[in-house]
């Protein structure tokens, strides 16, 4: 399949039928001029599956790692983000904290037990809240815990030397989210990207094409400069690992199809951020699809309105 950028953005007409979906502030409206209902593949089983254009029985490409699948960590981390979305409309109802280990511990079995523990001690000490909690694997092999405890008011202050101790297994980091207002976006930035002096000491291999400059909140809630590698931390995670869990309260983002020009509506004044027109191309089928997505966020309302 390749995939071509057009210069113009080519948006749908008033009577095209979109796909909204709705995650918090943010909305996408996504068209595609073709769609296909039915699975062009019959699984026989866990090795091969049958192509029912063809009758042809073909094998299943078994991954070692996640970065060979850059199509499910794509689905998995765009999931995470609207999940986010859907759930935090108010930075100051939440509490983003990083749980980390003191020593360098590598079992990703250990790291969601060590969790479960930690909510159940968090929930004793009559912290009630909804989670989304994310796992990062690091450059060294160790993991890091990113959580979101989200209240139904205000989050409470809650002493860092606390929640180390309710933690109990080495360093906690909290961080302000109220500069922020695609939360989704921002948070699992980090589960995919890694910073550069991170990759370089840890040996991986880097292209110049995937660094990029961004800003980041430091310890103190400052935006800082630093340089990142889009997609580099990837390759760390394990073969069909959950990248992320959540509590039975979370809200998932809401899905619906209507019409282009009541999509339009339905975002009012907000100013798109962004908007693109690709073309999916097949050369061996011939087949070729033109689709639109935009996003729009509700906190940014267009000026000129």
């Amino acid at each position: 399949m390749n995939k071509i950028k057009l210069p113009v953005v080519m948006h749908p007409l008033n009577d095209d039928i979109v796909r909204l979906k709705k995650a918090g502030n943010i909305t996408e409206i996504m068209c595609a001029e073709k769609t296909n209902t039915q699975c062009p593949i019959l699984r026989v089983n866990k090795d091969n599956y049958v192509d029912k254009r063809t009758g042809e029985v073909k094998n299943f490409n078994h991954i070692e790692s996640r970065a060979e699948d850059k199509n499910s960590v794509r689905v998995s981390l765009t999931k995470l983000r609207d999940i986010i979305n859907a759930n935090i409309t108010n930075p100051d109802y939440c509490r983003w904290v990083t749980l980390t280990y003191a020593e360098n511990m590598t079992d990703d079995k250990r790291l969601y037990s060590d969790f479960k523990k930690f909510i159940m001690r968090m929930r004793s000490r009559n912290y009630i809240f909804e989670y989304i909690v994310a796992m990062e694997p690091q450059g060294r092999g160790a993991w890091h815990a990113h959580l979101l405890m989200i209240f139904d008011k205000k989050a409470p202050f809650i002493p860092n030397n606390q929640l180390e101790e309710i933690w109990g297994h080495g360093f906690v980091k909290i961080k302000a989210l109220s500069d922020i207002d695609n939360i989704g976006v921002y948070l699992t930035a980090y589960l995919g990207d890694m910073e550069l002096d991170e990759a370089i000491k840890n040996g991986l291999s880097v292209d110049k094409s995937s660094v990029k400059e961004v800003e980041v909140l430091d310890e103190s809630g400052k935006k800082i400069a630093k340089s990142i590698v889009k997609g580099a931390r990837l390759s760390l995670y394990p073969p069909k690992f959950h990248i992320f869990r959540k509590s039975r309260g979370i809200k998932l983002p809401d899905i619906s199809y209507t019409s282009y020009s009541e999509a339009k509506n339905s975002v009012g004044d907000a100013t798109p951020t962004f908007e693109q027109s690709v073309i999916i191309t097949d050369p061996q089928t011939g087949f070729n699809n033109q689709i639109y997505t935009g996003y729009f966020n509700t906190n940014r309302i267009n000026s000129q309105s």
